[in-house]
């Protein structure tokens, strides 16, 4: 199947038993068994739920692994990934991550005795040099969030393959759409299912797809142990989104081309981030291991002032800590999604407090044009 299709028949679609084209959404926690043990697949839904389970057969289709978890948020399933590890071990991370995640990882597991040292994983001699005798495992994100920095992906897996070392990278930016890590050699994919995967800003999920049958034994181990779950009604939620992600992400794409060819007309703006551009640090890796570049666009506007009188005038840009939505949404990552790192790191990473992200959404581009050269006045 080619990949539109794929959204629409992979995984498990529609019921035997009444011919409904949509899977249903099975509100249930316990099922009847026929005798102790004998049961029909279910018994209980902590352990396993028939509407969270299509959706899991679907994720695992779209990302091309052995099997599919769903989880009740993104650091859900983040920190299920990262309970798979003991105390002791040590992760390398990249640098530029997600704020949710430093915060995890460097305020919540360090209470766990779980080290981990943050580098450029963009580049592989960093990434060489951080590993250390109780090293299990390197995470990457690619694009980051914010300043969309690439990482090779194959590169990565290869090295952590030879060190016996497992590759996590969070796809949340490129979607199964643009990017399939496991095709690369990683072992486990994420995603916050909340952002593109669910794309109406209704539904919080996070989404986890691994390469082998351990991997899925001892995932589902912790998931089942620690009860990070999603329930039925949002895996039905999270399936319906990921029906029209193909569309959606052509759609976001063509505005953000045209969006960031807008802002390079404009002297107020500068150091735009996006993958799309040429001279974008590692433009010709993402051109090798992904289809597209995204809706995801960083850039700065000198000063926290002006990213304040900015967020004030705007319309059309909803200012929100998300992104992937049908909505075109815009945060300041220094003052909201990434106020968690610490101030003197986020200036060694060059998260300025006027640095903007925008996610651009499905409205028509001339409006959002339009919205952001009257607010820039």
């Amino acid at each position: 199947m080619r990949r539109k299709t794929k959204l629409i028949h992979g995984g498990i679609t529609g019921d035997e038993q009444t011919g409904a084209v949509s899977v249903p959404i099975y509100q249930v926690s316990t099922y009847k068994q026929d005798g102790v043990g004998q049961h029909k697949g279910y018994e209980y839904s902590r352990t396993g739920n028939p509407t969270r389970h299509a959706l899991e057969e679907l994720i695992k289709d779209l990302e091309g692994g052995y099997a599919g978890f769903a989880f009740g948020s993104g650091m859900a399933a983040i920190t299920s990934i990262m309970m798979m590890y003991k105390s002791g071990d040590h992760i390398i991370l990249t640098d530029d991550v997600y704020g949710g995640t430093y915060r995890l990882m460097a305020n919540v597991l360090d209470r766990f005795n779980l080290d981990v040292t943050f580098v450029d994983t963009s580049d592989l001699d960093q990434v060489k040099a951080a590993v250390q005798p109780n090293t299990k495992a390197i995470y990457v994100e690619t694009p980051t969030n914010p300043l969309l920095k690439i990482t090779n992906i194959a590169e990565v897996s290869a090295f952590a393959k030879e060190k016996g070392l497992h590759t996590i990278v969070d796809n949340t930016f490129s979607t199964p759409y643009w990017q399939n890590p496991i095709e690369h050699g990683a072992d486990l994919v994420l995603h916050s299912a909340t952002k593109y995967l669910g794309g109406h800003s209704d539904v919080v999920a996070g989404l986890v797809v691994v390469n082998s049958e351990e991997l899925a034994k001892d995932l589902h181990f912790v998931q089942n142990s620690s009860g990070a779950i999603l329930g039925p009604q949002d895996s039905w939620l999270l399936m319906r989104g990921i029906k029209t992600l193909g569309v959606r992400m052509e759609e976001i794409e063509a505005n953000t081309k045209e969006f960031v060819r807008f802002l390079e007309e404009h002297e107020e703006v500068s150091s735009i981030y996006y993958p799309g551009l040429e001279r974008h640090v590692g433009h010709d890796v993402h051109n090798k291991q992904a289809h597209g570049y995204g809706g995801m666009v960083s850039f700065d506007v000198g000063s926290k002032e002006n990213a304040e009188k900015l967020l004030e005038n705007l319309r059309y840009f909803t200012l929100a800590e998300s992104l992937g939505a049908v909505e075109s949404l815009i945060s300041v990552p220094a003052m909201m999604t990434h106020a968690s790192i610490p101030k003197e790191r986020r200036a060694e990473l060059g998260i300025t407090d006027g640095l903007v992200r925008v996610s651009i959404g499905l409205e028509d581009i001339e409006d959002l044009k339009e919205d952001f050269v009257l607010a820039l006045r």
